[in-house]
């Protein structure tokens, strides 16, 4: 990163943290993560594919969503890279991506609703 003169000395800490923050690159990807959940169905998708593997079927159900509806959050997860598919016969299921991703942001929603893990309880 190129040095940054700041107009003012407030005692070096921005300068320090400078020399360490992640390119503009990298911010973009952080905000297109949380684009993925921007929407409370969505999150709520989410957190039940992080629990279980389901089909567009039975989240609609559980949702109480249209089935369209429920395949444009999948497609918004799965694009995002937070959720996997495999077909079985003509049936799709899904579940959470086992990614540290996907890992990170099912703890921090959990914490932030202050919901236990149903293997945690």
């Amino acid at each position: 990163m190129e040095k940054i003169t700041l107009p003012h000395d407030h005692g070096k800490c921005a300068e320090r943290v400078l020399e360490h923050m992640p390119q503009e690159e990298d911010f973009q990807t952080v905000a297109d993560i949380f684009k993925q959940l921007c929407d409370r169905s969505r999150i709520r998708i989410f957190w039940l594919l992080c629990h279980c593997e389901e089909c567009v079927i039975n989240l609609a159900a559980i949702t109480g969503m249209t089935s369209p509806a429920v395949s444009h959050h999948l497609r918004q997860l799965r694009t995002g890279g937070l959720i996997v598919s495999r077909r079985e016969g003509k049936e799709v299921y899904y579940r959470a991506a086992d990614t540290e991703t996907a890992q990170t942001l099912h703890r921090m929603i959990e914490r932030m609703v202050e919901i236990a893990c149903p293997e945690e309880a």
